[in-house]
């Protein structure tokens, strides 16, 4: 972290100087090498003297500026609230989750999310279909088959109930079986026609 500690028509004094690049190191912890600190110090006379030392900080953190500002009786005054409002920025600015496109490409995202519009290129969609032969057989030759493949996952049909099983891996070591069934309207439509051709 570069910290630059510069007056505004004055001379700072190495006490003062000193005193900020301290009390800025606590910042260095949310910081990396590529950031900057610029700390201006500047005493404005028409103001009280209980708030007539002006202390502005402006920190870059990855490519964003981060500003505060603080006055008091004193330099070091100002310079103890302006880090404590920096260091809260600092951390919340590391905390949040941000967008992190140029100016122009937010215009573009936000203009696509306002006009409805997926993103074509981010669609998802099915890039592979894979066929396989498939033999009924019991649950417990699935299970088999599935262990030695070394797979998550094994579709089979139950030679028992002729109907479509797929076992799974649980996370807790053991195994699932999940057994579709063609349920609501289809199905008792379905129902309707087989009980209609047996008649």
């Amino acid at each position: 972290m570069k910290t630059i500690v510069r007056g505004k028509n004055l001379e700072v004094s190495d006490d003062d100087r000193a005193y900020a690049e301290r009390k800025l190191g606590r910042l260095e912890r949310l910081l990396d090498d590529r950031s900057d600190v610029i700390v201006e110090l500047s005493v404005e006379r028409h103001r009280s003297m209980a708030d007539s030392h002006i202390v502005d900080v402006s920190l870059t953190i990855d490519g964003h500026a981060l500003r505060g500002s603080a006055a008091g009786p004193t330099h070091r005054a100002g310079i103890d609230e302006v880090v404590d409002k920096i260091e809260r920025r600092a951390v919340d600015f590391k905390a949040k989750p941000r967008l992190r496109a140029r100016p122009d490409e937010e215009k573009v995202i936000l203009r696509r999310l306002a006009d409805g519009q997926a993103d074509a290129s981010r669609a998802r969609r099915i890039v592979k279909v894979k066929r396989f032969d498939i033999e009924p057989m019991f649950e417990e030759d699935a299970l088999a088959r599935m262990e030695e493949l070394q797979h998550d996952f094994f579709i089979f049909v139950n030679a028992e109930t002729e109907r479509v099983g797929i076992l799974y891996r649980r996370g807790d070591g053991n195994f699932g079986l999940i057994e579709p069934v063609i349920g609501g309207e289809y199905a008792t439509g379905m129902e309707r026609n087989e009980a209609g051709k047996r008649r």
